[in-house]
């Protein structure tokens, strides 16, 4: 959850929704994101919407600790229904984030998961995701996920080398990632991912391919894997500024995608999104794909970001404005902005082209269309038949995908 809030519209202290956003909305799949904001450790890369507990002690952080986090969440799924009224749609993903989820008790995430079901209902086959840390579960703690209602679970494994967890300020140990996958399908879990970062300062190839072996190794049926990103403020942006750890670049990133492609593709596990990869069609994220299809989902949490039938909205950034919100009974939205039926289209395209199955060409405008037709040329996207009025990307525009996006939204 990104530490910046971008600008809009007042929200209204009530939450209300413009008529048009819940028009038509039975026709479309339901997700709740619930955003919990605790670490443990700051880790030196990441710019998320996230504190620990010394950065929250004397600023509110009384109102907003670990201990009643998920009475708040659960006020927040109450508004939620209040705001969508008698839609009757039941949900179908949850994603629980952060942060680190597994900081809170089992418990804490069953009630908070409880509370939706409650509110909502869950529909059946209903996809439960939580992330957690290596080193904030153990068998015990994963068996009370599970038997809470959870069936899938994320673990932030990033590298299999000492080295490159040590760069990036990770705290668990190599190893670890891969006993829990193991911990997680005794406890029942069918679907389990592992999140992966390519491009650490410092990691080699012979680095990213013993983690790619590590993570193939350990039995998951998704496997995430993004390109580190260097977020100005981060502890990681100082180090490479005042030249301690060198800066990685573009051709090293692509190098690394080519070898997760080659070797994740050889271990039977198959691209849906550019940074996403499943054993089935059963093992994808379904939430995130609820995401990229510009489908409905409320974030709960501090800087949780909500949309609704072309209105996203997003929350207070602060734990403590969070909970003093919810505690008179308002909306803890910060903004929103009504979405124009142009932005929709640009958004469709920005977010399905990074799908396997790629955007309908009808979205493009003309000169979009003359893209796609370059595109295609220059062999950045699939020709027809096999894109089949559709922009698909091929390997080499994987590599070059924000760039094929900028052309297609002219």
């Amino acid at each position: 959850m990104p530490s910046v809030l971008p600008d809009g519209e007042p929200m209204p202290e009530d939450g209300a929704l413009p008529v048009s956003a819940v028009a038509g909305a039975a026709n479309r799949p339901l997700g709740f994101y619930l955003h919990v904001p605790y670490c443990a450790t700051r880790c030196g890369y990441c710019d998320f919407n996230t504190y620990t507990a010394t950065e929250l002690r004397g600023s509110g952080g009384v109102l907003a600790s670990r201990d009643n986090y998920a009475d708040m969440v659960v006020e927040e799924v109450r508004l939620a229904r209040k705001v969508l009224g008698d839609d009757p749609r039941p949900v179908e993903t949850v994603f629980v984030g952060g942060g680190t989820p597994t900081l809170l008790a089992a418990a804490d995430l069953g009630r908070m998961l409880g509370a939706i079901r409650d509110e909502f209902g869950l529909a059946e086959g209903a996809e439960v995701t939580t992330e957690a840390n290596p080193e904030s579960v153990d068998p015990r703690y994963l068996e009370q996920l599970r038997a809470a209602g959870f069936n899938r679970v994320s673990f932030g494994m990033q590298s299999a080398r000492q080295h490159v967890l040590r760069v990036l300020d990770r705290t668990h140990t190599p190893g670890r990632p891969e006993a829990c996958v193991a911990e997680a399908r005794a406890a029942g879990f069918d679907h389990v991912n592992l999140d992966l970062i390519y491009g650490t300062p410092g990691e080699s190839d012979e680095d990213w391919r013993a983690s790619l072996e590590a993570a193939l190794g350990a039995g998951p049926d998704h496997v995430s894997a993004y390109a580190l990103i260097v977020e100005e403020g981060t502890q990681l942006a100082r180090r490479i500024r005042r030249g301690e750890v060198p800066m990685t670049d573009d051709d090293v990133h692509a190098d690394r995608y080519l070898i997760a492609e080659e070797m994740l593709s050889a271990a039977g596990f198959r691209w849906y999104e550019v940074s996403n990869w499943a054993t089935s069609d059963a093992g994808r994220c379904r939430h995130n794909e609820l995401y990229w299809r510009g489908a409905d989902w409320w974030g709960a949490g501090p800087g949780a970001h909500s949309h609704v039938g072309g209105v996203r909205w997003w929350n207070v950034k602060h734990p403590g404005a969070y909970a003093q919100a919810l505690s008179e009974g308002r909306s803890p939205g910060a903004g929103r902005e009504v979405l124009t039926g142009e932005e929709r289209r640009v958004e469709r395209i920005l977010l399905e082209l990074r799908l396997a199955e790629g955007c309908p060409l009808d979205l493009l405008a003309p000169a979009g269309a003359a893209a796609a037709a370059r595109a295609v040329a220059d062999g950045l996207l699939e020709p027809e038949p096999y894109g089949a009025g559709r922009a698909v990307l091929t390997l080499r525009g994987r590599l070059l995908a924000d760039a094929v996006v900028r052309d297609l939204v002219d």
